[in-house]
């Protein structure tokens, strides 16, 4: 019972940073830019404090990097870029497989060789997501889904990553810390450069609710939850988080889900799930 609902909770997080995200851009209550700053900075100071809580404080230069940092920083402001165009599902299906096909790459890279059922998930999660992204009336704009597609590498490289810290919880936190350098950076030449910088009270709650609530505490919940799980079992729950997303964006957003959408997605996981089940046979084979 513990794991189910530490599970279904940050599945819920999860979905519910596509959802905020894609609730306060398509009202235009803030821009994308502000947006990715407020949310990363309430998150540091979520995770520092839930940290002091824990032990006391934490050194930043003792866990996370730089380079980890700033793949963090790249998922965010490509995420929020990405959804000024992008329906919620769309976008989580696109960010979740790209996360996925990231971390099968590593894989290979590393000298894992997919089996029989392994390369017949992956083509059809392939050819869901060709599908999802041929020209049409119902196409999502390419420039978004490319920013999507970016956002999904950029974090599923940082997932990889993070697998080498003995400290999950304190090196996002304290990467999340160093993403505040690029943050202001970034706010300030977006402001000198693109000049449409917004923001409303609505739109500043929705950005710290993102960077406290569903990211912050969201990982803190997430990273709990694993002590229950396999790896198999915390790829396959993932799987779920497009599907929360396209159904909060259809109750809290007014979205009309697209046939296009509902079909690639049971091809893109489908897919995925049948790769991952194929690892999963061979695995137990051995």
């Amino acid at each position: 019972m513990r794991a189910s609902i530490l599970t279904l909770a940050a599945m819920l997080a999860f979905a519910g940073n596509s959802i905020i995200c894609r609730l306060a851009l398509v009202g235009g209550s803030i821009d994308p830019g502000n947006f990715t700053y407020i949310r990363l900075a309430s998150g540091a100071i979520t995770l520092l404090l839930i940290l002091r809580l824990r032990s006391g404080g934490l050194v930043v230069g003792t866990h996370g990097s730089w380079f980890s940092a700033s793949l963090l920083f790249l998922y965010a402001i490509c995420f929020s870029y990405a959804y000024v165009n992008l329906s919620t599902g769309t976008g989580a299906l696109i960010l979740f497989g790209c996360v996925q096909a990231t971390m099968i790459v590593t894989a290979l890279r590393s000298g894992d060789r997919p089996s029989a059922a392994e390369s017949l998930g992956w083509l059809l999660a392939g050819c869901g997501f060709l599908w999802l992204l041929l020209p049409g009336v119902s196409a999502p704009s390419l420039q978004a889904s490319s920013l999507m597609a970016i956002a999904g590498i950029g974090w599923g490289v940082y997932s990889v990553r993070g697998k080498r810290e003995s400290d999950a919880l304190a090196s996002t936190a304290s990467n999340f810390a160093r993403t505040l350098i690029p943050v202001a950076i970034a706010a300030i030449v977006t402001t000198m450069t693109l000049g449409d910088s917004h923001w409303s009270n609505e739109g500043v709650a929705l950005a710290i609710l993102s960077g406290g609530l569903t990211s912050g505490i969201g990982y803190v919940v997430w990273y709990a939850a694993l002590r229950y799980l396999t790896s198999m079992q915390a790829a396959l729950v993932q799987l779920s988080v497009p599907a929360i997303a396209a159904l909060g964006g259809v109750l809290l957003v007014a979205e009309v889900p697209s046939l296009r959408l509902l079909l690639s997605g049971l091809l893109v996981l489908g897919g995925i799930s049948i790769a991952l089940a194929g690892k999963r046979w061979v695995g137990a084979r051995h």
